[in-house]
């Protein structure tokens, strides 16, 4: 792995200086930028995927939504349709992408969905016909920067910080980490439930985001519900089945309930019936009675629509839902409260 990292390093350093030139351009505004004339908030990061970004995007529109007319926007990665489309509760993942249509089954009307390649664009067309929009939460847009935000929120995770990564392709970096000064704040994300304020310090010391300020925040994990509404009977044998970037968490928790056994799909996987059909066949070996098939919430919007729904209905199929828990929520609130208050 060393060897291939310093193979794959004069690339790293090729795609990193295109990527700083791109910067350049839009620090000094030769390309155009478009500023967002409603509060904004952006959630984002430096690494490829992973970090949370929707649980966060999820906590900051669920506390939002009942003061403003919250517009969450995506790119709606994975989907097959292009360009603008407001996304419904009746969409399929593969028009709009698992994660919008995510949002939008989980708030309904209390919050809008709009998907579209161009993120400035899809704010100007979400004003032009929602003029009662007061704010926007722009999901993974950190390197989208034809768009200025009011507020950007830079993700990282705990156990694998952007300040031990890099660049593309040695790394999983999308940019040079000095390009974390652009953020306003930052939150760790998936920390362990226990974390003292010594290894927080040192942790923010690494950062190396001189004043600015530093949350942690770690993943609650909820009752796993079923497909069909079926009770959780506490199985003593668990196939998971995941199709997200990072699912290491996720299986180090069940771990702790069942026995597992675990199927991985690629990140935003579109499920074929082919796919249905493996699962099912991996299931049926396992010996005990009572057993379960745990997806993730994600996944659980993906496979809900399958044309094999018939199929699974068959098999005890459950997802975990989650949340977040921000270390000072309290502060963390106060800071959002007071960039919404001052615009």
């Amino acid at each position: 792995m060393l060897v291939l990292r310093w193979i794959l390093l004069p690339f790293s350093l090729l795609y990193g200086f295109i990527v700083e030139v791109r910067n350049w351009c839009y620090n000094r505004e030769i390309f155009s930028v478009y500023s967002i004339p409603v509060p904004s908030i952006l959630v984002g990061n430096l690494s490829t995927g992973g970090t949370g970004k929707t649980p966060h995007v999820h906590f900051l529109a669920d506390y939002l939504k009942e003061q403003h007319k919250v517009c969450i926007v995506s790119r709606g990665y994975g989907r097959k349709t292009k360009g603008f489309r407001w996304v419904q509760v009746n969409d399929q993942s593969e028009e709009v992408g698992d994660e919008p249509l995510f949002y939008k089954k989980r708030f309904g009307d209390k919050v809008l969905v709009a998907v579209g390649e161009r993120r400035s664009e899809v704010v100007k067309r979400v004003l032009h016909e929602e003029d009662s929009v007061s704010l926007f939460l722009l999901d993974d847009a950190f390197q989208h920067r034809a768009v200025r935000c009011g507020l950007s929120i830079l993700l990282t995770e705990y156990q694998k910080p952007f300040f031990n990564d890099q660049v593309l392709p040695t790394g999983n970096l999308r940019e040079f980490s000095h390009n974390k000064k652009r953020a306003d704040l930052v939150i760790v994300t998936k920390c362990p439930t226990v974390l003292t304020l010594q290894e927080k310090e040192d942790f923010r010391l690494r950062l190396n985001i001189n004043e600015k300020p530093v949350f942690f925040s770690r993943i609650v994990y909820g009752q796993p519900l079923g497909f069909k509404g079926s009770y959780w009977n506490s199985p003593k044998q668990v196939l998971v089945v995941t199709g997200i970037a990072n699912p290491e968490l996720m299986i180090r928790y069940v771990s702790t309930m069942a026995e597992i056994e675990h199927l991985t799909f690629a990140d935003h996987h579109d499920f074929k019936d082919s796919d249905i059909e493996a699962i099912h066949r991996k299931f049926d070996t396992f010996a005990h009675s009572n057993a379960a098939i745990l997806t993730t919430e994600k996944d659980f919007v993906r496979l809900s629509q399958n044309r094999s729904k018939g199929e699974l209905d068959k098999y005890p199929w459950f997802y975990l839902p989650i949340s977040i828990q921000i270390d000072e929520s309290e502060k963390f609130k106060s800071i959002i409260d007071q960039y919404v208050g001052t615009i």
